[in-house]
C-alpha cells in the first residue's frame, strides 16, 4: 500500500478524487478500488465513495466498462479515450476500437458564457471585430465550441472557442491522472503499457490542443505546402481575430464527409475524394514530413467537383527524412519477406535495444508476422496496408516496445486514409496508387548524391574524432599519472537484494539478542530452583521470558505487516 500523504499534497479537489472512484466502482470496478486499497488515499474516502454497482453495467464486457467511465468523468476523460485510440501501440487494439466510438459532442455552453469569453480575450473589441455570432453552436466538443460568424468586412468565419474553465478542469484531472498512474505502474508492470508512459503522451497531446494558437500555425503551414493544388485545401487563418484561447477561421462551403453517404456521391466524385485524399496525407507524410494526425472523414470537407478540404489541425505530427525511408523500408521488408531488414527497420524506428536483434524468439515473431501479411508473389499492390500496420503495432505492443509518439501518428493517419477510402471507392488499390511514392522513397537512401552526403557526414564526424583524440589521451594519461583514474559501475537490478540481505541481517541480529535474553533468564530461573518458583531470581526469570514471547510476538507481526504491504 502507498502512503496517502503523498498523493494528498497533489489533489487539489478531494471532491473531484471521490468522484472518479464513485464512478470506478459504479462500473464495476469496486473490487479493483478496494484492493489496491485507492479508497484509502483519502482521509474521508469512504464516507465520500457511493457504494451503488448498477448490476446491468456489471455484466458488459471490460472494454465496454472502461469506454462508459470515461464518457461518465467528462471532456478530460474523454479526450484522453479519443487520444488513446490512435495510440494501439500503448493500450490494446480491442480496447482502441472500443475508444474510437467515444462520441465528441458535449453538453452546449451557453452563449452568454462563451461571449464573456470572446470579451476576456479580445478586451471588449469584440463588436468591432465581428458583425454578428450565431448563438447557436456549430458543434460543442468537449474540449471547446464553435459559432459562426461574419468580419466586419462580410466575411464569414467560424470561431472556434475553448470551453470556459476547461483548462483548470483539465490540470486538476491531469494531476490526479498522473498520480493514480504512479499507483498503477506496479499492477501493470507485467503488462505491455506503461499506465505513466500512457498519462505523459496524453499531457503532451491534451496541452497542445488547449493552446489554439498552436492549431492555427499549423493549418497556416499545411495550407502553404498545398497552396498550388488546388484540389487539396484548408481553411484560411485570421490572426488578428485569434488568440490562443479563441481561433477565427474561414468558413468551408462544403459538405463534411461524415455527414453524407456514398451514395449521396457520383462514382466520380467519390474516385475524386478518395485520389485527393490518398494523396494529401501520403505527401504529408512521406514528402513534407509534417502532417494532419486525424485525417478522418469528420475532418474532411467534400467541395465542388470532388475537391477536399482538411479542418481541425490540432493534431498534427513530424518526422525527419530518415524516419520516413525507414518506414517505407519497413513495408518493403514486409512484402520482399526480409526478416532481418524488418527487425533491424523497427529497431531503428523505435529506438529499441539493438541486443534484439539476435533474441530468436523475436525472430520467430517478426517471421510468423511476415508470413502473415506478406503479399502474395511479393507484389506491392496486393499488400493490405492496414492490416500490416495494426500487426507491426501489435509486434511492438508484445515485446513492449514503445513507438515515438509522431511515428505512430503517422502510421495512424496512413491506416485512417486506408479506412477512408476503402469506404468511399472498395475498387481503389491505395497501395498501387502510392507504389511510385513509396519505391522513391526506399531508393532515395540509395542514390548517389544520399550515398556522398552520408559518406560526407561520416567523414567528417571522424575527422572530429580525430582531432580531439589526442587531447582526449592526453587527458587519460594525465589523470592515470595522479592516480586520479576511476571507473563508475552502475549496478542495477540490486534493490530487492539489497533490502533482503537487510532484512535477513537485522532478523538475526534480533534472534541472538532474544537468544541472549532466553539465556540469561534460564540462568536466573536455574540460579533459584532451591526457592522452587516462588524466589526473585525466578520471578524475574520469567518475567524477562514473558517479554521475550510479547516482543518476538510484536516483530513476527510488524514483519509479516512489511513483507504483505511491499508486496
Amino acid at each position: 500500500m502507498i502512503v496517502g500523504g503523498r498523493i494528498q499534497s497533489t489533489i487539489r479537489n478531494t471532491r473531484r478524487f471521490a468522484e472518479i472512484l464513485t464512478v470506478l466502482m459504479r462500473h464495476g470496478f469496486g473490487g479493483f478500488v478496494g484492493e489496491t486499497g485507492l479508497d484509502r488515499l483519502l482521509e474521508k474516502g469512504r464516507s465520500l465513495i457511493g457504494r451503488a454497482t448498477d448490476g446491468e453495467v456489471e455484466r458488459l464486457s471490460l472494454n465496454v466498462r472502461l469506454r462508459m467511465v470515461l464518457e461518465a468523468l467528462g471532456p478530460t476523460f474523454v479526450k484522453l479515450g479519443q487520444i488513446l485510440s490512435t495510440r494501439p501501440d500503448l493500450i490494446p487494439a480491442d480496447l482502441a476500437e472500443e475508444f474510437r466510438s467515444l462520441q465528441a459532442d458535449a453538453p452546449k455552453v451557453s452563449f452568454a458564457e462563451i461571449r464573456q469569453r470572446l470579451d476576456d480575450e479580445f478586451e471588449g473589441r469584440v463588436d468591432e471585430l465581428f458583425t454578428s455570432i450565431e448563438e447557436t453552436p456549430l458543434a460543442a466538443a468537449s474540449m471547446a465550441q464553435v459559432h459562426r460568424a461574419v468580419l466586419a468586412d462580410g466575411t464569414a468565419v467560424v470561431i472556434k472557442v475553448l470551453r470556459p474553465g476547461i483548462e483548470s478542469t483539465v490540470e486538476s484531472d491531469m494531476e490526479i491522472l498522473q498520480e493514480l498512474a504512479k499507483f498503477a505502474e506496479s499492477h501493470f508492470e507485467k503488462e505491455a503499457f506503461s499506465p505513466t508512459a500512457v498519462v505523459e503522451e496524453f499531457s503532451k497531446a491534451i496541452r497542445k490542443e488547449l493552446n489554439l494558437a498552436t492549431e492555427a500555425t499549423s493549418t497556416e503551414r499545411l495550407g502553404h505546402l498545398f497552396a498550388d493544388d488546388p484540389d487539396i485545401t484548408f481553411p484560411a487563418v485570421y490572426r488578428e481575430h485569434s488568440t490562443r484561447r479563441a481561433l477565427t477561421l474561414e468558413e468551408v462551403k462544403g459538405r463534411l464527409l461524415a455527414s453524407i453517404t456514398p451514395e449521396d456521391l457520383t462514382a466520380e466524385e467519390r474516385r475524386a475524394v478518395v485520389l485527393h485524399g490518398t494523396d494529401a496525407v501520403f505527401r504529408m507524410c512521406m514528402e513534407y514530413r509534417f502532417f494532419h494526425a486525424d485525417p478522418h472523414p469528420g475532418n474532411i470537407f467534400v467541395l465542388e467537383g470532388g475537391r477536399i478540404c482538411f479542418i481541425d489541425c490540432g493534431m498534427t505530427g513530424h518526422i525527419d527524412e530518415r524516419t520516413s525511408q525507414q518506414l517505407a523500408q519497413l513495408i518493403h521488408g514486409v512484402v520482399s519477406g526480409n526478416v532481418d531488414g524488418v527487425i533491424q527497420t523497427a529497431i531503428d524506428l523505435s529506438g529499441a535495444d539493438h541486443s534484439l536483434v539476435y533474441d530468436r524468439r523475436l525472430r520467430a515473431d517478426v517471421s510468423a508476422y511476415i508470413q502473415g501479411f506478406q503479399a502474395p508473389g511479393g507484389s506491392l499492390e496486393d499488400l493490405q496496408l492496414g492490416a500490416m500496420l495494426q500487426g507491426f503495432f501489435d509486434l511492438l505492443r508484445t515485446w513492449k516496445i514503445r513507438c515515438p509518439s509522431d511515428l505512430v501518428f503517422l502510421i495512424k493517419a496512413l491506416m485512417t486514409i486506408e479506412g477512408v477510402g476503402r469506404e468511399w471507392d472498395p475498387t481503389f488499390n491505395l497501395v498501387a496508387h502510392v507504389k511510385p511514392m513509396l519505391q522513391r522513397k526506399v531508393l532515395e537512401r540509395y542514390r548517389v548524391s544520399a550515398v556522398r552526403e552520408r559518406l560526407f557526414r561520416s567523414l567528417a564526424s571522424y575527422v572530429d574524432i580525430i582531432e580531439d583524440l589526442p587531447g582526449e589521451v592526453r587527458s587519460l594519461l594525465s589523470r592515470t599519472r595522479r592516480k586520479d583514474f576511476a571507473i563508475n559501475l552502475h549496478h542495477q537490478g540490486l534493490d530487492r537484494l539489497s533490502y533482503t540481505i537487510d532484512r535477513a541481517s537485522r532478523t538475526i541480529a534480533y534472534g541472538l539478542v532474544l537468544a541472549a535474553v532466553i539465556m540469561g533468564a534460564s540462568i536466573l530461573i536455574l540460579a533459584d530452583k532451591g526457592q522452587g518458583l516462588t524466589g526473585a531470581l525466578s520471578k524475574i526469570g520469567f518475567g524477562v521470558l514473558l517479554m521475550v514471547a510479547v516482543v518476538a510476538l510484536g516483530l513476527t507481526a510488524i514483519n509479516f505487516w512489511k513483507v504483505r504491504r511491499r508486496a
